[in-house]
């Protein structure tokens, strides 16, 4: 695939700055933005660790977590600083990585791996083993790409996750930027068209990665859903032409994953490593596709007599509830219960709903762009139990 996207020119496009700032709601919550699963020149990608901040620094990104094949590399595990006159800024670098067997065919089973300080590729064979040394080094781990088509025209294969008898994983990576640009690649006149058109790429998650995702939440396990841009700066080449598909700066300005925190960050490194982790493991967090407009500012909460709860959260029904909902700007928005819409709002930025039914509560908004209806925000769940 990458050598026939050598013979496009590179996308006009560019990166406006997602200016990074704390949002505060009526719990006292922050807001950040995360892009997540990326790939360094230690693996497939092709950027350094100082690229991939310079990258996310330029876009307004407040975190990155670095997700390299069967690889820990804890020496960039830090903050990077930028300063501009009397500015400073940082960017937070969490790394992690990408487990999976290499030895199986066809590939299957990819699985990002956080917050266990030390290498676990070793484990890649059996991935209910895999999940028990992440649970027992209390890591996070999110099934990666869980739906993931083949493209042969292009010679891609199917990389979806199929192990669903496993257990103990935090959640699943519900939108991958990358699987989503391989779905559209039936012919290479349309790995041609995307290559030109990258804007156009994203649609939302794949309707099985969201029925999948509602099939586990009915459980009745806590299952959180992150995005990831599964960014390689691709490069491609056509005789003595250069050029790099997807950048890391294209994916940093698309589908982030947007984390709320009690506290704001610091400065401090291992003190803000944890609060960005401990918000994905409690599930304090949506998916933003921020490139048709920000997704900054999005709210879902229950209000009860007991106080206020945000995405994530576990309530009951017993003094009621009631759901708001205030979007960045009016759009289509959906609330769903156990994976049925039971409200829906076309032109609003605010509605609200009174809950009396127990459930697994979230949010879907849709915005139009580039002619045509695509995903915007996906909520994590607020779980209400009698």
């Amino acid at each position: 695939m990458i050598l026939l996207l050598g013979l496009f020119k590179q996308p006009d496009y560019t990166v406006p700055s997602i200016v990074s700032s704390t949002t505060t709601n009526l719990r006292n919550m922050h807001e950040y933005i995360v892009n997540l699963h990326m790939h360094s020149l230690f693996s497939d990608g092709t950027g350094t660790h100082a690229e991939i901040a310079q990258a996310a620094y330029q876009a307004g990104i407040d975190a990155v977590i670095v997700t390299d094949h069967n690889l820990f590399i804890e020496e960039f595990d830090r903050y990077w600083i930028y300063t501009e006159g009397a500015n400073t800024r940082r960017v937070l670098m969490i790394v992690g990585e990408e487990v999976h067997n290499q030895a199986r065919e066809p590939q299957k089973n990819h699985l990002l791996v956080l917050d266990t300080e030390r290498e676990l590729a070793q484990f890649a064979p059996d991935p209910a083993r895999l999940l028990e040394q992440i649970a027992e080094a209390d890591g996070l781990a999110f099934l990666a790409h869980i739906v993931d088509p083949p493209a042969p025209a292009v010679g891609e294969g199917d990389l979806s996750w199929v192990n669903w008898e496993v257990s103990e994983y935090t959640g699943i990576e519900l939108w991958n930027s990358m699987s989503e640009f391989k779905s559209l690649l039936k012919t290479k006149l349309h790995a041609i068209f995307y290559a030109f058109s990258p804007k156009r790429v994203a649609r939302g998650p794949f309707p099985e990665s969201l029925k999948k995702w509602d099939e586990l939440l009915a459980t009745g396990r806590k299952v959180v859903a992150v995005g990831g841009s599964d960014a390689h700066a691709m490069h491609a080449s056509l005789g003595p032409l250069k050029r790099v598909l997807f950048p890391y700066a294209f994916h940093f300005q698309a589908i982030n994953t947007h984390i709320l925190t009690p506290k704001p960050l610091t400065g401090n490194f291992a003190t803000d490593r944890k609060i960005v982790l401990d918000a994905l493991r409690q599930g304090h967090c949506f998916i933003g596709y921020d490139l048709p407009a920000p997704t900054r500012g999005f709210h879902f909460q229950a209000h009860t007599k007991e106080g206020i709860r945000i995405i994530g959260d576990e309530i009951t029904t017993q003094h009621g509830v009631t759901f708001q909902i205030s979007l960045p700007q009016p759009a289509e928005c959906h609330l769903l219960r156990n994976g049925r819409v039971v409200k829906t709002s076309h032109t609003r930025k605010t509605f609200v709903y009174n809950a009396t039914e127990p459930g697994v509560y979230r949010v879907e908004a849709y915005i139009q762009y580039k002619g045509r209806r695509r995903g915007w925000i996906f909520s994590n769940p607020i779980y209400i139990s009698r």
